[in-house]
């Protein structure tokens, strides 16, 4: 009976998830914490992780391997990517992936947080080298924290513990000052509190190792990985000559335009004031729309993206439709301006590109306009 009622669960589960990749155009990208929990430890499944390495250690998917998103693209000091539009030479990406544990029949699921961008710029790097199982994790470590029951037991146990600790310090403190009988009732608080806490710190070690998120350093067997010039998908990354080209018509046509150029990075960043890593100069691409990226990621409900309605209601306030090419970047491309473009394949837009290098290219080359 209990089996039948868990095999009940998992379906209606299922078919929610289901129901929530159905809302959008293209139902290949994403992938639900329901549906990819039970692939934790599959030999050809690789969870992946955008996040940078000291988040990673904090808190990673077990088994799964951390590619800080930040980190994909490979430009020289002065923002020069040697061979653009890819992230990086095809032998250089193909020792960066296999050095991973990654082969080519793998799945690889890409996580962070929960936020998206660096979710979405482990799944670009990989799409874009023709990979032929790549997906986003939607939610990423909190979605799939959300659905380990260890996870609950874990959580519960810690809130116990915190009141315990807290109980006990307040005990102590009280000490100083107490004489005769309360002094006596005081130390035998203490000396509970710490019964008790031994003994859930001891639970809690337990069912640590059952938890499906766990911290420490990453541990991995190096692979071999190959990628096919012909299956490269030039389709979706661009590099900074066809985004001065689109420039050039964007401000000569205004919204007449057949290209749009989305900047998905902060206010501070498009005015300039802010800038990152070793780029010579602050501002933006003339002509470029400004649609930061938290517009798209659903953070009330710990998602990746916004339903397909939301999203779709703020590309259409911006003028983002169906039937112009669309390019969009950030500092470096994988992050925040993959994260639109994953949006747009989303809902099922067919000419998206993400400016791999994006600020760190253009801001370092002084032959290309800028605007604060």
């Amino acid at each position: 009976m209990n089996r039948l009622l868990s095999t009940l669960c998992l379906a209606a589960s299922l078919s929610a998830a289901n129901v929530l990749a159905a809302d959008y155009a293209n139902k290949d990208i994403l992938i639900s914490a329901e549906e990819a929990v039970k692939l934790i430890g599959n030999p050809k499944v690789m969870f992946v992780s955008g996040d940078n390495e000291d988040i990673y250690k904090l808190g990673h998917i077990k088994g799964s391997v951390e590619m800080y998103a930040h980190h994909l693209h490979h430009s020289d000091i002065d923002g020069e990517m040697h061979c653009a539009p890819l992230y990086r030479c095809i032998d250089d990406a193909e020792a960066t992936i296999g050095k991973k544990g990654i082969s080519n029949d793998m799945m690889v699921i890409a996580y962070d947080d929960f936020k998206g961008p660096n979710a979405t710029g482990v799944y670009s790097f990989f799409d874009s080298y023709g990979h032929k199982n790549v997906k986003v994790l939607n939610g990423g470590r909190a979605a799939m924290m959300a659905v380990d029951p260890a996870q609950k037991e874990y959580d519960a146990l810690n809130k116990e513990l915190k009141a315990a600790t807290k109980v006990q310090k307040e005990a102590k403190e009280a000490l100083k000052k107490a004489t005769g009988d309360e002094k006596t009732k005081l130390s035998a608080t203490v000396d509970q509190s710490q019964v008790t806490i031994t003994d859930l710190k001891a639970k809690m070690a337990t069912v640590e190792e059952k938890l499906l998120v766990v911290k420490g350093d990453e541990v991995v067997k190096a692979k071999t990985y190959k990628i096919d010039p012909k299956k490269i998908k030039y389709s979706v990354v661009a590099e900074k000559n066809e985004l001065k080209h689109a420039m050039e018509d964007i401000v000569k046509n205004g919204k007449k335009s057949k290209y749009v150029i989305i900047d998905g990075r902060s206010i501070t960043e498009i005015i300039g004031e802010r800038k990152m890593d070793n780029v010579a100069r602050g501002g933006h691409i003339p002509g470029a729309t400004f649609i930061e990226w938290s517009q798209i990621s659903d953070a009330e409900n710990k998602k990746s993206f916004k339903s397909a309605d939301q999203i779709q209601k703020v590309y259409d306030n911006y003028g983002v439709t169906k039937d112009k090419t669309v390019y969009a970047y950030c500092q470096v491309g994988a992050g925040r301006g993959s994260e639109h473009i994953t949006a747009l394949q989303l809902l099922g837009y067919k000419n998206v590109k993400v400016f791999t290098g994006s600020w760190d290219v253009w801001g370092n080359d002084m032959n290309l306009p800028i605007k604060r």
